[in-house]
């Protein structure tokens, strides 16, 4: 990628500006597909794999697959060997607001010197567990807190901060209803 003289935040400024210029060149190049495979275990102990994917116009498949284990932690009943799923979804957030937040201050030309997250989030079992209709089974709130140090301006952090709600995909996702398709093989 990029020398030293070009990075902020460990971003190659050419690289982005090239891969910017390439999807608005062909939109088409823009279009991703991610997979996964995921495995049940034993007991809540699930194991997923990420090798290929779909992207920049083609299939890519990775030199080394990548993995992640989930567990549930002992009070669900699990052996709390890994994330459960609801905290998968605190790291799927945070990392890619991380992303977000990388790019699009190396883009505003802002340096970041410090990024952290704290999340956390509510579920009440009673809906996973049927035991009360009017209680949905899935996470009801996620809090996110962010901390930024960066040598923006107060009116740039401010700018940053919006441009990553509005464009950071796996916010989005959460924010927004998503067409989930599932069938039986």
């Amino acid at each position: 990628m990029g020398n030293t003289a070009t990075l902020r935040n460990g971003v190659s400024l050419e690289d982005l500006n090239a891969l910017v210029t390439r999807v608005k060149a062909n939109p088409s190049l823009a279009k991703f597909q991610f997979r996964s495979r995921s495995k049940w275990i034993n007991r809540a102990h699930s194991h997923s794999t990420f090798d290929t994917l779909y992207g920049a116009g083609m299939d890519h498949k990775r030199a080394t697959p990548l993995f992640l284990e989930a567990d549930e932690p002992a009070a669900l009943l699990g052996t709390d060997l890994a994330p459960n799923a609801g905290e998968a979804a605190l790291h799927a957030l945070s990392s890619c607001m991380s992303v977000t937040y990388a790019y699009s201050a190396a883009m505003m030309g802002i340096d970041i010197t410090s990024l952290s997250f704290e999340l956390e989030t509510d579920t009440d079992l009673r809906g996973f567990m049927e035991l009360d209709e009017s209680i949905r089974p899935g996470l009801s709130q996620i809090r996110v807190k962010v901390n930024l140090e960066c040598n923006g301006t107060p009116k740039q952090i401010q700018e940053l901060h919006a441009q990553v709600l509005r464009t950071s995909p796996i916010y989005d996702t959460l924010r927004n209803p998503v067409d989930i398709k599932v069938s039986t093989g």
